[in-house]
């Protein structure tokens, strides 16, 4: 994974040009990038069995200040295909790339498929994407630049029905939040596989409120890539799933 004669200005271009997500990272963190002198890389986590192979690594970056900066780059080959292509995707901050993670080996492939080659609007998928969730362990808040994470996780959303911008002003003021994965199962759409992950981002608010977004990733689309959609309730995020298993 790592060149030792590449240099820092090298790997930095090979990495943000190979990640599919790499618009995701922060304006602040591009910059700070640029100043790097230095790196190191590492196996942080992997995976591998018959439906995946995932690795986690960390990269670490010794600015022109002094300081250091961190990514994660998370790499997978998903589905049966062993010749299927490498995916990368980059984060900020390790909790996101561990929800990344889990989205990948806890939900889309790591779980049995729910039907065959039967109707895509099979009452079982319809059942499981509209149940009501387990009771919700308490919240524990983080205080991790929660504003900035609002604004990235309505930034890569795709829905036009996506919260506008009243909830992006009200979310200015998070100064905490929580991300809680509420449902994640693998199933047949239209005789694909397609994989269902909802997230909830708790978020608390200056004035002591909380709010949150509900996140939609899937891969139920007409070519098989991986969509993201953000919606201000769990009710409508629900219907959005169980409207995707049927336009396929």
């Amino acid at each position: 994974m790592s060149d030792p004669y590449e240099t820092t200005e090298q790997h930095l271009e090979r990495l943000l040009r190979c990640a599919l997500n790499s618009f995701d990272l922060s304006d602040t963190t591009i910059e700070r990038l640029g100043t790097a002198l230095a790196h190191s890389s590492a196996l942080h986590s992997s995976h591998h069995s018959s439906a995946l192979h995932r690795e986690t690594y960390r990269h670490t970056y010794l600015l022109s200040d002094g300081s250091t900066l961190t990514l994660w780059e998370l790499v997978h080959r998903g589905g049966r295909e062993t010749e299927s292509p490498r995916r990368h995707e980059l984060y900020e901050d390790e909790g996101d790339a561990q929800v990344a993670a889990a989205r990948l080996s806890g939900s889309f492939w790591d779980t049995r498929a729910l039907t065959g080659d039967g109707s895509r609007d099979d009452p079982e998928i319809l059942t499981l994407l509209t149940a009501v969730p387990p009771p919700p362990h308490p919240r524990m808040y983080a205080p991790d630049n929660s504003a900035d994470h609002a604004r990235r996780v309505l930034r890569r959303a795709e829905n036009g029905d996506r919260p506008g911008a009243r909830t992006a002003g009200l979310l200015r003021a998070a100064f905490a939040h929580h991300i809680t994965q509420i449902f994640g199962r693998q199933c047949r759409v239209d005789g694909r596989d397609a994989g269902f992950t909802l997230y909830e981002h708790a978020f608390l608010l200056l004035d002591g409120s909380e709010t949150s977004l509900w996140e939609v990733e899937h891969t139920a689309t007409h070519d098989g890539r991986h969509m993201c959609e953000v919606y201000e309730d769990e009710e409508t995020a629900r219907r959005a799933m169980e409207n995707r298993t049927r336009i396929c």
